[in-house]
C-alpha cells in the first residue's frame, strides 16, 4: 500500500511563513486560496532546477484517449499539455511513496507549458522538490534524501516558489461532499485550470485530477494515478490497466477526507 499518506496540518505554518503570507479563507472555511508572498520565492530562484536526462519520452496527455464514462452529460478537461510522471520514470526509485511527488511533477509540467515561452520545459526532480522544502524552512534538513511523503500544503509551497502563482486548497470533508465540490472544479476547468493534485488520509494514494463529468447528479472523477512501474507503451496500456481512468465520486474511500491542490494561472 502506497503511504504518501496526505494528513491535516495539525501545527502552526507560521514559522515557515512571514506576515507578508496572505491566507483568505472562503466558502465556509472549507476552500483557501494561498498566496505566499515571503522569502521562501527569494530563496527557491536560487535552486538551481536541472533538465533530467530521461530514458524514455514521457507520455503526454494521457487522458485524451479515455473516453466520457456515459453517453449522456458534459465533460470538461484540463487545458494545455502534460506529461504523465509515475513510479521510477526518471530513475529514482520511490515506489511505495513518491506518488505525490510525482503528481506534482505533472502539475509543473503543466505550468511550464503555459508559462515557458518557447524555453524548454524543466520540471524539478524529487530531490529538487525535498531541497526547495527544506530551504523555505518546511521541512527540516534531514528531509532531504528521505522517502517521507508530502500533500497539499507542501505542493503549494513547492509551486509558489518555483513559479509565483497562487493556489486554491479545496478540503473536503468526506466523499459524500465530493459532489457538492463538483462545480468548483468544472468552473476551474471551464476558466483553462490544468492538472489538480488530489491527497487524502485514509485514502493513502495520491493522485491528479485532469477532468470532470457530470451526467444528471453523478459526477465522474478524471483521475492520473502516477502508480505505474515500468515505461508504458500508450496511453491506451494505461487506460486498460486502469491508471488512466474515470472514478465515480462513490468509488472513493468513504472514511477518508479530501484535500485539492488547484494552481490559479
Amino acid at each position: 500500500m502506497d503511504i504518501c499518506i496526505e494528513q491535516q496540518r495539525r501545527q502552526d505554518k507560521s514559522s515557515s511563513l512571514n506576515e507578508d503570507h496572505l491566507l483568505s479563507i472562503v466558502n465556509a472555511n472549507q476552500t483557501i486560496i494561498l498566496t505566499d508572498k515571503c522569502s521562501a520565492n527569494s530563496t527557491a530562484l536560487h535552486l538551481n532546477v536541472k533538465q533530467p536526462n530521461f530514458t524514455y519520452p514521457l507520455l503526454e496527455n494521457v487522458h485524451f484517449a479515455l473516453q466520457p464514462p456515459t453517453k449522456n452529460g458534459r465533460t470538461f478537461l484540463t487545458r494545455g499539455k502534460f506529461k504523465y510522471f509515475h513510479y521510477n520514470c526518471d530513475g529514482h526509485n520511490d515506489i511505495g511513496w513518491g506518488c505525490a511527488y510525482r503528481t506534482l511533477q505533472s502539475v509543473c509540467s503543466w505550468i511550464e507549458d503555459k508559462l515557458m515561452d518557447g524555453r524548454e520545459s524543466v520540471v524539478p526532480s524529487i530531490l529538487e522538490i525535498q531541497q526547495l522544502l527544506v530551504d523555505i524552512g518546511d521541512k527540516p534538513f534531514e528531509f532531504f534524501g528521505s522517502r517521507e511523503w508530502i500533500g497539499a500544503m507542501e505542493v503549494f509551497y513547492v509551486i509558489d516558489g518555483l513559479y509565483d502563482i497562487p493556489c486554491k486548497i479545496m478540503h473536503v470533508p468526506q466523499r459524500e461532499d465530493l459532489k457538492k465540490y463538483a462545480n468548483i472544479l468544472k468552473q476551474y476547468f471551464e476558466e483553462g485550470g490544468g492538472v489538480v493534485m488530489m491527497g487524502g488520509d485514509e485514502d493513502t494514494s495520491s493522485k491528479g485530477i485532469a477532468g470532470l463529468h457530470i451526467s444528471g447528479n453523478q459526477a465522474y472523477f478524471l483521475v492520473i494515478d502516477p502508480h505505474f512501474v515500468g515505461r508504458p507503451k500508450s496511453a491506451e496500456e494505461l487506460i486498460q490497466c486502469g491508471y488512466i481512468r474515470w472514478q465515480h465520486s462513490s468509488e472513493f474511500v468513504d472514511s477518508s477526507f479530501y484535500n485539492l491542490c488547484l494552481p490559479q494561472i
